[in-house]
């Protein structure tokens, strides 16, 4: 049951990916060597390890997908496997339903992200002893900003009645606007705008200071609370759509 739960193959393609990254990045470097990192890039990112950049992305990003795609999923699946209506006429409340597949994504998504760090550490890659209040903090409002799009994600993928270009949106956005991989200062000012209306965009700017050794409180309050109250904003689109959308696949059905 647990294999098919969570097939391996899921740990085994996540941690590819995401090795992959690091990996092109690792050979990057050493082609251009330290000079070809440039000053501006070493302000912005305030470190001159690049490798070390990426990995932080690459690891907290494969995070983000994965625990992303298990709880915005839940329900669609739930239609597709035919028990869709049999979970709506239950007496079972929704939001614990989620917070399960929450719980489980975690626990297995910090599984592959674990082994995406050892990867990057076999290459190299060494980190500054992360802030323990600040990784505390960093981590717990990273989750509960995916566990907000995933609401409203999952939402949306029931009105629509379609997952992958839906989620496949929704991940390239990320990646491309959200500082991942590179500082997102690189982006146009409308885009590093829009990038403040995604809710992990704060939690990771912590979550990197954590990792990094520059964690200050003072600095990193605000953006603890911009995540918190762009988060609050998708609990609640989310929570207002999800019974809409549910109805609307309820009478799809039939």
């Amino acid at each position: 049951m647990t294999r098919r739960a969570y097939p391996w193959t899921y740990f085994t393609s996540t941690v590819l990916s995401g090795s992959l990254i690091v990996a092109l990045a690792y050979l990057a470097f050493r082609a251009v060597g330290p000079e070809g990192v440039s000053s501006r890039f070493t302000s912005l990112a305030r470190s001159v390890d690049y490798v070390g950049y990426v990995a932080v992305g690459a690891v907290t990003y494969t995070f983000a997908v994965r625990m992303i795609l298990w709880t915005a999923k839940a329900l669609i699946t739930e239609e597709r496997e035919g028990t869709f209506v049999a979970l709506v006429v239950t007496p079972a409340r929704r939001m614990p339903y989620l917070l399960g597949f929450v719980m489980f994504a975690v626990l297995s998504t910090l599984a592959e992200a674990g082994a995406i760090a050892g990867v990057a550490a076999l290459l190299g890659v060494q980190l500054v002893a992360p802030d323990p209040l600040g990784l505390t903090l960093g981590l717990t409002t990273f989750i509960v900003a995916l566990f907000a799009i995933s609401m409203l994600l999952g939402a949306v993928m029931l009105v629509v009645a379609e997952a992958h270009i839906s989620q496949n949106t929704v991940f390239l956005t990320m990646g491309l606007v959200c500082g991942f991989t590179f500082p997102r200062e690189y982006l146009p000012t409308a885009a590093q705008w829009f990038a403040e209306a995604v809710p992990v965009t704060a939690a990771l700017d912590v979550l990197r200071a954590a990792l990094s050794g520059g964690f200050e409180m003072s600095q990193a309050g605000p953006r603890l609370l911009a995540t918190l109250c762009v988060s609050a904003a998708y609990l609640v689109a989310g929570l207002w759509l999800l019974p809409r959308a549910e109805r609307r696949t309820v009478e799809r059905t039939f």
